[in-house]
């Protein structure tokens, strides 16, 4: 019987939504968020005052974000031609896996991988493959090894989300090496700039390679995630496929020029990056000397720590004992990792409380 309403396509009812890192608790109250890897250090103040400075809001924004465009080619040393900018990284994710696959295809991507990669292969009706992983990490082989006939996009986030694992360059270049020259390797940078050399030598094996992507974003490091900007490079016959199909104007000129502020206050940029590795390793120090409850953290070179515990039910109990003290953060058993949350490294303060309430969970 022929439907009466309007169907969507099958592959679209398969997709599992998106979920966000939440920011209230079972009731009601308001948490500091250590769910979403922003900047606890908040946004450098040349980008606050040039997204607080009047903008025509009647007229439609620069459909190609040209300053901002020839600010990262300057900064990275790329032609501005091979940059596309995008409503956050997410959009550009998505617009290569709909240039590049489609029904009967296959996108392949590790195991325990940014939760949007498989939303963008079933939303174009391709087939997303997880290949095994090593210590939560990719593993070039196990990938190399899940290719097939129908792979046509290879996605892989260094570091990783959501478990902080870094592959060094020289397996990203053996992974792009092995790769059939007809797949297309997406590289996620999204925390590049926690980086000490801010994911560089990546960038540069996409302005030598015709099959890889390289994708930034400006809402962690920089603190602009309400803004929604990224960017990409790689190849001009890449950047031409996702110039064709992204949305016309698709970055606001608000966001454009908050961005562009962002980009040249570099001293925000160090900071935050030297705040959050300081922060991080003592968080992680103190986590240590809880080993012998069960407690072990995956080596992050991100801005948040993925930590294990014995047991989805013991991950559970802190993760409300955490909210219980105030802060959200991520437990991923969707992503297979039911023993663990993902905990944004925020301020020292805040990560005094939440060590302090992981403690009185463990040890009550």
């Amino acid at each position: 019987m022929k439907s009466t309403v309007p169907q969507p396509k099958p592959y679209i009812l398969d997709i599992a939504p998106y979920v966000p890192g939440k920011s209230k608790s079972a009731d009601g109250r308001a948490l500091v968020k250590l769910s979403a890897n922003e900047n606890p250090l908040g946004t450098s103040e040349s980008a606050r005052a040039a997204l607080g400075e009047a903008h025509d809001m009647a007229t439609y924004p620069d459909p190609d974000s040209t300053a901002l465009r020839a600010a990262l080619g300057e900064l990275h040393a790329i032609d501005p031609a091979r940059i596309v900018c995008g409503t956050g990284s997410d959009e550009l994710l998505n617009l290569a896996a709909q240039a590049f696959a489609g029904a009967g295809d296959e996108v392949l991507m590790p195991r325990f991988s940014f939760s949007v990669y498989p939303i963008a292969a079933r939303r174009v009706g391709a087939t997303p493959v997880e290949a095994e992983t090593a210590d939560f990490g990719a593993d070039v082989d196990a990938l190399l090894a899940a290719v097939t006939e129908r792979t046509r996009v290879v996605f892989i986030a260094n570091p990783n989300n959501p478990t902080g694992t870094y592959l060094p360059h020289a397996e990203i270049a053996r992974l792009h090496e092995g790769l059939p020259g007809d797949v297309l390797l997406v590289l996620d940078q999204a925390y590049a700039e926690y980086l000490p050399d801010e994911g560089a030598p990546g960038l540069a094996l996409a302005g030598a390679a015709h099959n890889l992507l390289v994708t930034r974003t400006f809402s962690k490091i920089f603190g602009l995630a309400s803004t929604r900007v990224g960017w990409a490079t790689g190849a001009p016959t890449l950047i031409d496929a996702l110039n064709r199909i992204r949305g016309p104007f698709n970055v606001a000129g608000a966001s454009q020029a908050a961005a562009l502020a962002a980009l040249g206050d570099r001293d925000f940029v160090t900071r935050s990056r030297e705040e959050n590795r300081r922060v991080r390793q003592m968080f992680v120090e103190r986590l240590a000397k809880l080993g012998n409850r069960g407690v072990s953290t995956v080596p992050s070179e991100a801005n948040f720590v993925l930590v294990r515990f014995r047991d989805q039910p013991t991950a559970e109990r802190v993760r409300d004992a955490i909210a219980d003290a105030g802060y959200a953060v991520r437990h991923l058993p969707g992503q297979g990792l039911g023993e663990a949350l993902r905990i944004t490294i925020g301020r020292e303060d805040q990560m005094d409380e939440v060590g302090k309430a992981i403690e009185a969970a463990l040890l009550q």
